[in-house]
């Protein structure tokens, strides 16, 4: 299966996988993401702990993140490259809607 294929596998993400992943930019723990997701995502999506960490968990799983360090109690998540490609695919279907979106309400008027 060609690499392109095996990352479609993953889209499309979840509004709340999507800005997880995309919090994730940085290494950050858990409340950095909830906190980033919900600032990035201008109020519209807040991830509670369960979403959160039943997230990380799928994520981890798949091998989209993984944890590069713990601090105390905190755990520290990053992206790895094959979640980076991932969101990449993500971001560029979002791309072709909004653009297919912004051509409709152009003909619209």
């Amino acid at each position: 299966m060609s690499e392109e294929k095996q990352m479609q596998k993953y889209l499309p993400l979840t509004e709340a996988t999507y800005y997880i992943m995309l919090a994730l930019d940085e290494p950050l723990h858990g409340y950095g993401v909830m906190q980033k997701v919900k600032k990035t995502s201008e109020g519209t999506v807040d991830v509670g702990p369960g979403t959160l960490y039943g997230a990380f968990s799928t994520l981890q799983e798949e091998g989209l993140i993984r944890m590069v360090k713990k601090e105390d109690r905190r755990k520290v998540y990053a992206l790895t490259s094959k979640g980076m490609q991932v969101l990449r695919g993500q971001i560029q279907r979002l791309q072709i809607m909004t653009k297919l979106g912004s051509d409709f309400l152009s003909r619209l008027g």
